[in-house]
C-alpha cells in the first residue's frame, strides 16, 4: 500500500514539472538601445512601436536634439531643418504640448550659460511659433552647463552639450 502512494505521488510531482514552464519574455533589440518584448502574455506588441505622440516616437523618429555652435544661438540649416521637422510633429499631434531645454557647454561662467542656454531656448521657440505652432503649448527651460549629455573636456564633449532638447510634457 505504501509503495503505491509513493508512486502515486512521484507521478503526481512528474505531472507537475512537466506541466510548468518558464515563463520569460524575451526581448529584441531595436537597434537604437531599446529593447521591446518580442510577445507578451495575451498581448502583442511589435518591436519599435511606442504611443503616439510620445517623446519616445520623437525620438525615434526625427530626433529630440539640435546642436550648435561655440556661443551661438541661432538655427544653422541643419537646426532650421530639426526646428521644422518638430513642427511638423508637433502640429500632427496638436494636443501635444513641449518644453524647449537650452544647454550650453562647460565653459563659460554659470550665468553666461544659463543666459546662452535661455537665447537659444528661445531661439527653438521663436522659430517653432513662426511654422505655426501655438506659444502656449511651448515652454522654455535653461539649464546652462548644469545637465550635460557628454562628460569631457573636449570639442566632441562640448559639441554635444551645446544643444537644444525638445521634451513632451
Amino acid at each position: 500500500m505504501q509503495r503505491r502512494l509513493v508512486a502515486a505521488f512521484s507521478g503526481l510531482l512528474l505531472l507537475t514539472a512537466c506541466g510548468t514552464s518558464q515563463e520569460t519574455q524575451p526581448t529584441t533589440s531595436t537597434g537604437a538601445g531599446m529593447t521591446a518584448p518580442t510577445q507578451s502574455r495575451g498581448t502583442s506588441t511589435a518591436v519599435g512601436q511606442y504611443r503616439p505622440g510620445s517623446q519616445e516616437e520623437l525620438a525615434q523618429t526625427i530626433g529630440d536634439r539640435l546642436f550648435f555652435g561655440t556661443d551661438q544661438h541661432s538655427l544653422d540649416s541643419e537646426g532650421r531643418a530639426r526646428a521644422e521637422a518638430w513642427a511638423g510633429w508637433l502640429r500632427k499631434y496638436p494636443n501635444v504640448s513641449a518644453t524647449i531645454e537650452g544647454h550650453a557647454d562647460e565653459r563659460g561662467t554659470r550665468e553666461y550659460n544659463l543666459a546662452l542656454g535661455e537665447r537659444r531656448a528661445n531661439s527653438i521657440r521663436d522659430y517653432l511659433s513662426a511654422q505655426g505652432i501655438a506659444s502656449g503649448r511651448l515652454r522654455t527651460i535653461s539649464y546652462g552647463k548644469e545637465r550635460p549629455a557628454v562628460l569631457g573636456s573636449s570639442e566632441q564633449a562640448w559639441s554635444q552639450n551645446r544643444r537644444g532638447v525638445l521634451t513632451v510634457n
